[in-house]
This record gives C-alpha cells, structure tokens and sequence, in this order.
C-alpha cells in the first residue's frame, strides 16, 4: 500500500525545492492534479499548513477537489503532506531530496493509511492503482527534472 520513484535532476536541492514545495505548480508536472492552491491565507509551506488539489482521477474523471495538509517541512530536504482532514489523512504523498554526485535524487512516494478498507481495496485493484500512481510519479519527477535542467 505503498510505493516510490526515484530520479536524479541534475540541480540543486534548492532549485529542485522551490517547484516541489509550491504546491501551485502541481498542475505543470502532475498527471492527475492539475492545479491548486493554498488555504487560510497561506503564500507557502510550513507543517500544518493546508491547500487543496484539484484532480482528474486517473487522468479522465471523476473530477474533484482533495484538501490537504502538509506533515513534514525541512526546507531543501523534505515535503510531506496527507490528503484529507488534518490529522486524518487518507492518503500520505512526500518528495524526499538527496544531494547526490552531480545533483540530487528526488524520491516522490505515497502510502496509503493503513486500514480495513485499504487493506481490501489494494487485495483487488492495488495492482491497477499502484501502476498508476508509479506512471504518475515518473511523469510528475521527468517533468519537473525537464524543468530544473532546462538552462534559463
């Protein structure tokens, strides 16, 4: 109930944050989410802060708005966020970044929170929703690696 992709971006870590963190340029490297803002005033990331997504599940419908809540912050290094009411995420998506030789390995994983019902619904369609979500993060990391490593 859990997955990741990882792929070295040729940047820094701090080039690499500024596109992960923004949450309002979800929309020019994910498949699904194709835009979203912050909430409550926020301008930008810090635990506890909320937005929400707007999704194209599976890239055709249906089409909703997800709220979100950002779990772990650590600037240059680490953004977490669960979907769902805070405290009760459903779902928990974090971009990890590592400084690596001549760059930086960025590793986008999601785990689904572990109970019952989840346990059911990976039994018998996980094979079909964690192929899509490993597509989903490849696509959302190449196009953010296009990005960084595209000389301004």
């Amino acid at each position: 109930m859990r997955d990741e992709v990882t792929v070295h971006m040729n940047a820094t870590p701090e080039a690499i944050w500024a596109l992960v963190s923004d949450v309002t340029k979800i929309g020019s490297y994910s498949p699904e989410t194709f835009e979203a803002e912050w909430l409550d005033g926020a301008t930008g990331p810090a635990v506890g802060v909320r937005f929400r997504g707007h999704v194209k599940r599976n890239q055709k419908g249906p089409i909703y708005w997800s709220e979100c809540f950002i779990t772990e912050c650590e600037e240059n290094r680490l953004f977490t966020f669960g979907v769902g009411k805070a405290g009760k995420a459903l779902n928990t998506w974090s971009y990890r970044l590592t400084p690596a030789g001549d760059g930086t390995d960025v590793t986008e994983s999601f785990a689904l929170t572990p109970n019952l019902a989840f346990k059911i619904y990976w039994a018998l369609l996980g094979w079909a929703r964690g192929k899509t979500n490993r597509n989903g993060m490849r696509t959302t990391l190449e196009r953010i690696k296009a990005e960084v490593e595209t000389p301004s």
